[in-house]
């Protein structure tokens, strides 16, 4: 049975120690250099080290949930160490160093996986099936919005937030865009961005995106408005609603609402077994480290054009 172990035991850490203790694997340990999260190891009844270092002579795998800027360094020396890797996302801060990583677990032939977790919403896999029967896309709308009284110490909210929504199009799309503008706003930190409106060319239709974490709600949705069929996705809910609709020139009806089913399923549980089963079975996983790379890139083109003030090329 695969052995693995967990680096880094926060808040979302502790979800994954939760999640593949119900799975078929052998949770062998956790480290974590907060001594305190050894109460945890002892819940769990598995090895606590203070140093990833020592957790990995006894695993053959690691999913990796330490702060972003960590990412980098702590999956290159898993990898270096002939480990498999589930890392959270974002892969990395920049697209050079998660190159960098793609290619050593290329070579090193060793399952990497990013933690893109909408990949795995049952919703989300609706709606790129749902996409086959909308006929002509007119424009997509995202949004990820809450409240938080404290920003991540290590990425604004591009890298923290909007990362998820470029992978949502990325995967129920299957394209990247050609051209990206961001414009963000600095209220709280001038470090980090806190809030920002995304707009992306496809060529022959738009998408635009809303991140904020200081918005009165906390919403996770999007509107594919087309000629055929208009759909709404609420993320959080796992719901989908369609919209029969008749999009042409003088024209715009929208009727016969019909919301569709949905087994509704914890995305972090499906994505975790698919990365042990990616292991197991030699496949490359949904969220691979090249899904990563794109996803790095468009959020590095984001804060560029946010900087430049221009529209850039993808």
């Amino acid at each position: 049975m695969l052995r693995i172990g967990v680096i880094g035991v926060g808040r979302w850490g502790q979800n994954h120690l939760r999640v593949f203790s119900e799975l078929p694997c052998d949770l062998v340990g956790l480290a974590d250099s907060d001594v305190a999260k050894r109460e945890l190891a002892e819940r769990y009844s598995v090895e606590y080290e203070e140093d990833y270092h020592d957790l990995l002579s006894l695993v053959d795998a690691v999913s990796v949930a330490t702060p972003a800027d960590t990412h980098y360094r702590l999956a290159k020396d898993c990898l270096l160490a002939g480990k498999h890797v589930f890392v959270e996302k974002p892969l990395a801060l920049n697209s050079k160093e998660a190159r960098e990583i793609v290619d050593l677990a290329n070579r090193e032939k060793l399952v990497l996986a990013v933690g893109y977790l909408f990949r795995f919403n049952p919703a989300v896999v609706k709606l790129k099936e749902e996409l086959r029967n909308v006929g002509h896309i007119h424009y997509i709308a995202l949004s990820s919005v809450h409240s938080n009284e404290s920003l991540p110490k290590d990425s604004g909210i591009i890298f923290d937030v909007a990362s998820h929504l470029f992978d949502i199009l990325n995967f129920v799309l299957g394209k990247m865009p050609q051209r990206i503008f961001c414009k963000m706003i600095h209220y709280l930190s001038q470090e980090r961005e806190e809030c920002a409106l995304i707009s992306l060319d496809y060529g022959d239709f738009i998408a635009s995106l809303e991140v904020s974490c200081f918005h009165p709600l906390k919403k996770r949705d999007a509107w594919v408005i087309a000629s055929k069929q208009s759909i709404y996705v609420d993320f959080l809910e796992q719901r989908v609603r369609k919209y029969a609709s008749e999009i042409a020139p003088d024209k715009a009806v929208n009727r016969d609402i019909l919301d569709v089913e949905i087994d509704k399923r914890e995305p972090l549980k499906g994505e975790l077994r698919h990365f042990i089963e990616c292991i197991e079975n030699k496949r490359e996983p949904v969220n691979s480290g090249e899904e990563g790379c794109l996803t790095t890139r468009l959020c590095e083109l984001a804060l560029e054009s946010a900087a430049k003030g221009k529209e850039l090329t993808v």
